[in-house]
């Protein structure tokens, strides 16, 4: 998996950078039917300042193109680990709903040959 990673009105550090890479890396065994070097992660984590929240507001956002298909995921939060984190668990399940969605059917054929050996 290819991660470009984006930071706004953020510096960027090697600790901050290494949790990402971690993070984005444990999508890959959720996408073990594609092909790793078809898989693009856009990352981008920014430090907004909404004149609602007091304090610091951290912004994450996703973007996984898997075989021509993005998948995207955005979450906001007062730390940018807890971000990180909540951008991955949405990712998981995104991924999966993905992975239901476009698993092929089985045909009539294969459900009359499952009941013929009795794996019905």
């Amino acid at each position: 998996m290819k991660t470009n990673i984006k930071y706004t009105n953020l510096d960027s550090t090697l600790a901050i950078q290494t949790y990402i890479e971690e993070a984005m890396a444990t999508l890959e065994k959720f996408l073990e039917r594609v092909d790793g070097d078809s898989i693009m992660a856009n990352v981008e984590l920014a430090r907004d300042t909404n004149h609602h929240n007091k304090g610091e507001v951290y912004h994450a956002e996703c973007n996984l193109s898997v075989n021509g298909k993005m998948l995207r995921v955005v979450c906001e939060g007062s730390d940018p680990r807890v971000c990180i984190d909540d951008v991955t668990d949405r990712m998981k399940a995104e991924i999966k709903k993905h992975n239901a969605i476009s698993r092929p059917q089985d045909s009539g054929a294969q459900k009359k040959l499952r009941a013929l050996r009795g794996k019905d």
